[in-house]
């Protein structure tokens, strides 16, 4: 067993984990953070992605382990006191989510890419976000959104 500490969606946390526990696993079943989806468990779908100090990972493809001292931000952690963060209000506005499987992933995605580029062109988002899959074929308002969410100041 390997001890790690985090600081996840604003609380902290030390706890033991075999040194290969997927941080995906590590935050759904041993954090309640089942808001970060198993997608594909092979770094494809993007449904795991979260924020690791502001920056998108796929949680499947990094051992918990490895977030050891660092800052996670998942799903649940982007509302404040009730309110939505500007990009998941952007989601639910364009009605960019059908079987809500690819959701988080796509908002943490997306968050990460306003911090790079604050107003992507239409095709910047697609390109932004190629590394996540949506199923329902729902990219037209998922790119929508993410518009949306820029014109919004999105990425805060």
């Amino acid at each position: 067993m390997s001890r790690i500490t985090v600081k996840v969606d604003g609380g902290g946390y030390t706890d033991d984990v075999e040194p290969r526990t997927l941080l995906v696993h590590y935050l759904r079943e041993q954090l309640g953070k089942t808001g970060t989806v198993v997608g594909c468990d092979t770094g494809n779908c993007g449904a795991c992605t979260v924020l690791l100090d502001g920056r998108s990972v796929k949680s499947c493809s990094m051992f918990a382990v490895q977030a050891d001292g660092h800052e996670i931000t998942t799903i649940e952690g982007l509302a404040t006191d009730g309110q939505l963060h500007p990009m998941q209000q952007a989601f639910h506005e364009n009605h960019a989510l059908q079987c809500g499987y690819c959701t988080p992933g796509m908002i943490m995605q997306s968050i990460d890419l306003l911090a790079d580029n604050p107003d992507p062109t239409e095709d910047e988002v697609r390109l932004g976000l190629e590394g996540n899959l949506c199923r329902c074929t729902g990219y037209q308002n998922i790119v929508r959104a993410v518009r949306a969410a820029a014109a919004a100041g999105g990425a805060q």
